[in-house]
């Protein structure tokens, strides 16, 4: 009896919408990132891409716990001498709500080639709107 491995033209990828309303910002990214990569699948393999597309909807109204909409930080760097910049959680949700999604999910993918073709199948809205009705997706109630 041998181990089954997934190939790449095997795996059927199937489409789910999310509305993250209310959704707390932690638990809703790995419900993500688990879907991303497929590990709710039987056939999950882990140096295959085995995950679904997943468009997420109303990241405008995500929700965050305790103080981290003031006491959260996001930096990044210019590559300058004293390029460092940096940016809050409040103002990045109302800047840009799609941004604050993407990097909790990115944070819990590989970093690796897998992981940046896995985040290419993450589409995040801001609005209720999203132009993927043709994939036909489906509704994901993921529990809060």
């Amino acid at each position: 009896m041998g181990s089954f491995m997934a190939k790449a033209e095997d795996v059927k990828k199937e489409w789910w919408v999310i509305d993250a309303s209310n959704h707390t910002l932690g638990r809703l990214a790995s419900e993500i990132a688990s879907i991303l990569r497929g590990k709710r699948k039987p056939i999950f393999t882990p140096n295959v891409d085995t995950g679904d597309f997943v468009v997420v909807v109303n990241a405008e109204k995500i929700a965050v716990t305790g103080n981290k909409l003031t006491d959260k930080i996001y930096y990044h760097h210019s590559g300058y001498p004293g390029g460092l910049k940096y940016t809050t959680l409040e103002k990045l949700i109302q800047e840009k709500p799609e941004t604050v999604i993407e990097k909790a999910v990115w944070g819990m993918l590989p970093k690796n080639s897998i992981g940046r073709q896995t985040i290419k199948k993450l589409k995040i809205y801001a609005g209720p709107v999203h132009p993927h009705e043709a994939q036909q997706p489906k509704v994901l109630k993921v529990k809060e």
